[in-house]
C-alpha cells in the first residue's frame, strides 16, 4: 500500500492505496469508524491486497489526517472521498464501512448511486430517520462534553474493551486511541463532531436507499449504542441480507477477521 495525500480547503487527507490486483475490479474501499484509523482494516488489507485494488484512509481529522478544520458535514466527507476515488481511477467501488464508515458509505450511495458497485456495512446502522428516536438524536448532538470530562484512563479502558472481544481487537483499538493520549480535547472534539454531523445527516431525512448489492454484518456482542437493535430493524425493513458474527463486538472485523474476510470474498464473487 502506498501512502498519499489529498488536499482540501479544510486540511489534507492521508490515504493508502494499491491500484493493482489479480482482479482489476471492482476496487475495495475500506472506511474505518469514528476515532479509529486505517489500521482498523489491517487484517482485511493483508488478505485482499494484490487480489483487488484496495483503499483505506485516515478520515478527516483522524490520526495522520490532522490538523483539519472541523467544520465539515458528512456530505462534504463523501464528496472528498468521491474526488479521491475518481482521481485514482477507483470507479464503481465496493464500499466496506465500519460504524461511522458505514454511515459515510450510505451518504456516498445517496449522492453517487451510479458510482457504487456494492456496499457492506460492518457494525454500522441505517442513516434513515425512521430508525432513531428524538432522544437518540438529541444525545448525538451533545456528546463532546461527555468525552471532554470523562477520565482519560477510564475512557481508554472502556473505549478499547467495549468495542472488541478479542485480545487483538482490544489492543488495536487501544493503540488507535493512544494517538490522542495527552490531548483529550482533540479526541473529544473529534468524537463530538462526528456524532453531530451524523445527527445532522439523519435529520436531513433523505432516502439513503442502497440501490446496489448490499450486506449487513454485525457482531452478536456489539454493545455500542443500539447497534444490534438497529441492524435487526434495518434487515427486516430493507430485506438487505445480514450476517451475525458470533461472539464478536462492535469491531467485528478485528475480532473475527478470517470470518469477515470470507464473507467479503463471497460477496465479491457474487458480483462477478
Amino acid at each position: 500500500m502506498t501512502e498519499k495525500t489529498f488536499d482540501t480547503s479544510h486540511g489534507s487527507i492521508h490515504y493508502w492505496i494499491n491500484s493493482s490486483g489479480a482482479c482489476k475490479e471492482p476496487p475495495l474501499v475500506f472506511l474505518p469508524g469514528l476515532t479509529a484509523d486505517h489500521r482498523l482494516f489491517d487484517r482485511q488489507i493483508e488478505f485482499f491486497e494484490g487480489r483487488y485494488p484496495t483503499f483505506v484512509w485516515d478520515a478527516p481529522g483522524h490520526a495522520s489526517s490532522y490538523p483539519f478544520e472541523m467544520s465539515f458535514s458528512l456530505e462534504d466527507k463523501a464528496r472528498w472521498l468521491k474526488d479521491i476515488l475518481m482521481a485514482e481511477g477507483f470507479n464503481n467501488p465496493v464500499i466496506i464501512g465500519q460504524s461511522m464508515g458505514g454511515y459515510l458509505g450510505q451518504m456516498y450511495a445517496q449522492l453517487y448511486p451510479e458510482k457504487l458497485r456494492g456496499f457492506i456495512s460492518v457494525d454500522s446502522a441505517p442513516l434513515q430517520r425512521k430508525y432513531l428516536t428524538g432522544a437518540e438524536l438529541w444525545l448525538l448532538k451533545r456528546m463532546e462534553p461527555v468525552y471532554r470530562h470523562y477520565p482519560w484512563k477510564l475512557l481508554l479502558k472502556q473505549g478499547s474493551n467495549g468495542v472488541a472481544t478479542s485480545d487483538y481487537g482490544r489492543s488495536l483499538m487501544r493503540s488507535m486511541m493512544m494517538t490522542y493520549d495527552g490531548n483529550q480535547k482533540r479526541y473529544a472534539e473529534l468524537a463530538g463532531h462526528g456524532y453531530r454531523i451524523l445527527a445532522e445527516a439523519i435529520e436531513a431525512d433523505l432516502p439513503y436507499e442502497i440501490k446496489r448489492p448490499a450486506l449487513l454484518i454485525c457482531g452478536t456482542k456489539d454493545h455500542a449504542g443500539s447497534c444490534i437493535r438497529y441492524n435487526k430493524a434495518w434487515h427486516k425493513k430493507s430485506d438487505i441480507p445480514i450476517k451475525w458474527i458470533e461472539g464478536a463486538g462492535h469491531n467485528s472485523n478485528t475480532d473475527e477477521p478470517e470470518i469477515i474476510n470470507k464473507i467479503i470474498e463471497d460477496f465479491m464473487k457474487e458480483l462477478e
